[in-house]
């Protein structure tokens, strides 16, 4: 048994199949990672269902049911709504974020006031082919909507011109917004102008958005929070963000989205035009935690590789099985990152992990190489890649690029110190004897 490992190409087909064999181990560690990444979003969702989901606000839209005469002598109409956009939309809220936790896991929630005012006018039905007499003014309503009506956390009345109205829990029709609240009007005419305003106290987990129906939407929202990410189809006009917190404009019109003001039925959608705000923990670890497993292979490709050099220069011979227990230790590292991820920041994590891995492993050496210079050299070839793989992870724009250079510049080096073996020796011994007959 011996005799055939003393074989360069046996030694090498071995550490090949070893790589291979590590697969396994390497992607049940990224299914791990996926496990825990789903029970931390089970744990958000716990939280959320008892407090209120991701917030999304629209509205008011006001609707006007509309009969048209068919002529058909038989008195039969064609019915619908015509739904009405704000010529103006003002939103202004703050949010007041706070960080809750379910067993190891944590996720944000807010409180928020929100105010909106705004005003409908020069409601034009001849683009719908409506006439002003097909509208029934008496039947008309207006709907804001609230993906989570348990975030609503006082009653909702809105003010039209000189008249109150309380929502009720619900929408009459689906057609335009799908889940809210809604309240009659009175209307006199459409050519009159209709000023509106009220409040809105809205609990809501993780973000908040909102859809700009107005033909000019203004928003501006305030918060504590120090590291808000925006989201949508729209980004602030203004924003600043310091130590206390962010303060955030968004201006957005009408020939913006892909709506228009006013129509029938359910011929236009909003509900791909939504913006806002994410209050954001940082990054997710196990989306960094993934990223380096991602290079496992590579990782115990390059330490094999290292190890294989080291028994080739200097007339070691060491067993298949102290190759495997280096490569489980390789594998072991990205379950220590995972668990120590989840209770230390990240980069503390990596360091520990790395740390324990190198340590383990420059130990379990000195029994194999007989000598501390040598390990010396392996911790530190370790270091660096560790160092370099971390690197890589940090650079999401540029990974490709330094990846692919660190990359090569390992094949280099390792073309410059194997320029002088005689690959055609058929055993080990021989191929140390010509190393050092060149040298």
């Amino acid at each position: 048994m011996k005799a055939a490992f003393e074989n360069i190409f046996v030694k090498i087909s071995f550490i090949v199949i070893l790589i291979l064999l590590l697969i396994v181990p390497t992607f049940m560690v990224e299914r791990l990672i996926i496990e825990r990444n789903d029970r931390q979003k089970e744990s958000i969702q716990e939280v959320s269902d008892k407090h209120a989901r991701a917030q999304q606000v629209s509205g008011p839209v006001l609707t006007i049911p509309y009969a048209i005469p068919r002529e058909d002598g038989k008195g039969n109409r064609e019915t619908g709504n015509f739904h009405v956009l704000p010529e103006q939309l003002n939103i202004s809220g703050e949010l007041n974020p706070e960080k809750r936790k379910r067993g190891m896991y944590e996720t944000v929630v807010y409180g928020s006031s929100i105010h909106v005012d705004g005003v409908f006018d020069n409601i034009d039905v001849r683009s719908s082919s409506l006439k002003p007499e097909h509208l029934q003014l008496s039947k008309a309503y207006l709907t804001i909507g609230v993906s989570d009506l348990k975030g609503v956390t006082k009653q909702v009345s809105i003010k039209m011109n000189d008249s109150s109205y309380q929502f009720q829990p619900g929408v009459l029709s689906s057609e335009v917004i799908y889940e809210g609240l809604h309240t009659s009007c009175k209307l006199d005419s459409i050519v009159d102008k209709q000023e509106f305003e009220f409040d809105l106290e809205l609990n809501g987990t993780e973000f908040l958005r909102f859809m700009p129906i107005g033909k000019e939407t203004s928003v501006n929202l305030s918060s504590s929070w120090e590291d808000p990410s925006f989201s949508g189809n729209f980004l602030p006009t203004k924003r600043k963000i310091g130590k206390d917190g962010f303060q955030a404009e968004w201006n957005v019109l009408s020939m913006n989205r892909n709506f228009p003001q006013s129509w029938t039925n359910n011929r236009y959608s909003i509900n791909n035009s939504s913006f806002g705000v994410d209050l954001d923990l940082g990054v997710d670890v196990y989306q960094k935690t993934m990223r380096v497993a991602k290079y496992a292979i590579l990782f115990v490709a390059l330490t094999f590789l290292v190890f294989f050099f080291v028994e080739i220069m200097n007339r070691i011979l060491i067993h298949p099985i102290q190759y495997t227990l280096v490569g489980i230790s390789l594998v072991v590292f990205y379950v220590l990152l995972l668990a120590f991820s989840e209770q230390i920041d990240f980069g503390l994590a990596y360091l520990i992990a790395a740390g324990m891995t190198i340590s383990l492993v420059c130990l379990y050496a000195k029994n194999l190489l007989k000598s501390w210079s040598l390990v010396g050299v392996l911790g530190l070839i370790l270091t660096i890649l560790y160092v370099f793989i971390f690197i890589i992870i940090q650079m999401q724009d540029y990974a490709l690029l330094f990846g692919s250079i660190g990359i090569f510049l390992i094949l280099a080096i390792t073309m410059f110190f194997s320029r002088k073996i005689d690959w055609f020796q058929a055993d080990q011994k021989k191929t140390i004897a010509a190393y050092e007959a060149n040298e």
